[in-house]
């Protein structure tokens, strides 16, 4: 008889006892009684038709057949404990965001209307959101304008007002709004590559200058001996959704819905769904039907009584 055939449970008891070398002490771990561990066994052997433990011995001890299904048994055991592998959704939209874009509301919309589709976002450094798309590496990207259009389709979404990075203790700190008239004599640093902006960041916590920078990227690397304030006269960036053209597919026009706030009801999966309704009757196609079910006999109210008609004054 083949162990793999042995079911889990009694396998387990075997083991049990095989490991205690003692009946009394396997069946107390086991919280079953001896006789029934022992008529267990005396089964076991019976349907494999040899002995798995010496006869009379005291203390208990495994025959060579005993100590072969022991290490069997281990294994099919050790198998069964396994968790069931689980199967990956597979991911069927792809969307990138480079830094200081925040993604997860839209993330939780598509997450609540399409369960069963799985959405993956990826973090893209802002030197490659134009190469993430045009390799294909994502099949949407958030992306900070400009960018080279050609190809692609694209939806502005919003401008980021630009801050300027101070000394917790700067000057400057005490008003709201700083023109750049305000930051003269002071050494700006280069903020060109957003990739690499913590390294100025540190440079200004170390009082060697100041930093301007879209308001996201001074939230995303925000601390406590530094503050931020709104910048006047410096142009703003701007925000916008980005894919290739030719592979506008309806996940996407779905996930472009999301994002400019289409409700779920003016959804294209819902205008699908609307599509496989039978169609609503015109305004005669319902008159007909009404005359064919008075000529048929069906009266709206057949126990009604016929109101009398009001006598108008002379």
């Amino acid at each position: 008889m083949n162990p793999e055939s042995i079911d889990v449970t009694r396998l387990r008891w075997f083991v049990a006892v095989a490991e205690e070398l003692h009946f009394a002490r396997a069946a107390k771990s086991l919280h079953i009684s001896r006789q029934r561990l022992s008529h267990t066994v005396i089964d076991l052997e019976q349907e494999l038709g040899t002995k798995l433990f010496v006869p009379g011995a005291q203390p208990t001890q495994l025959t060579e057949a005993g100590q072969q299904l022991l290490r069997e048994a281990k294994d099919i055991i050790a198998r069964a404990q396994e968790p069931e592998p689980v199967a990956q959704q597979e991911v069927a939209l792809r969307v990138g965001f480079v830094p200081g874009v925040t993604v997860s509301k839209w993330t939780r919309i598509w997450g609540e209307r399409f369960p069963d589709t799985a959405l993956e976002v990826v973090a893209i450094p802002m030197a490659e959101q134009l190469a993430a798309l045009r390799e294909g590496r994502v099949d949407a990207c958030f992306v900070r304008l400009p960018i080279d259009r050609a190809g692609l389709s694209a939806i502005p979404l919003y401008r980021e007002l630009p801050v300027v990075v101070l000394p917790k203790d700067h000057t400057l700190s005490l008003f709201e709004q700083v023109g750049m008239g305000d930051l003269e004599g002071e050494r700006i640093q280069d903020t060109s590559d957003i990739d690499t902006v913590a390294g100025p960041m540190e440079l200004v916590a170390a009082g060697v200058g100041v930093a301007i920078v879209p308001h996201s990227i001074a939230r995303l690397h925000a601390r406590r001996d530094l503050v931020y304030r709104t910048m006047m006269g410096v142009p703003d960036t701007e925000i916008a959704l980005v894919w290739p053209s030719a592979q506008t597919t309806d996940l996407i026009e779905e996930f472009v819905g999301i994002v400019r706030g289409r409700s779920e009801r003016s959804s294209r999966a819902a205008a699908q769904r609307k599509k496989t309704e039978p169609p609503k009757k015109s305004g005669a196609e319902r008159s007909a039907g009404a005359r064919g079910g008075a000529a048929k006999g069906f009266v709206k109210n057949p126990g009604a009584k016929k109101k009398p008609a009001k006598r108008r004054g002379r």
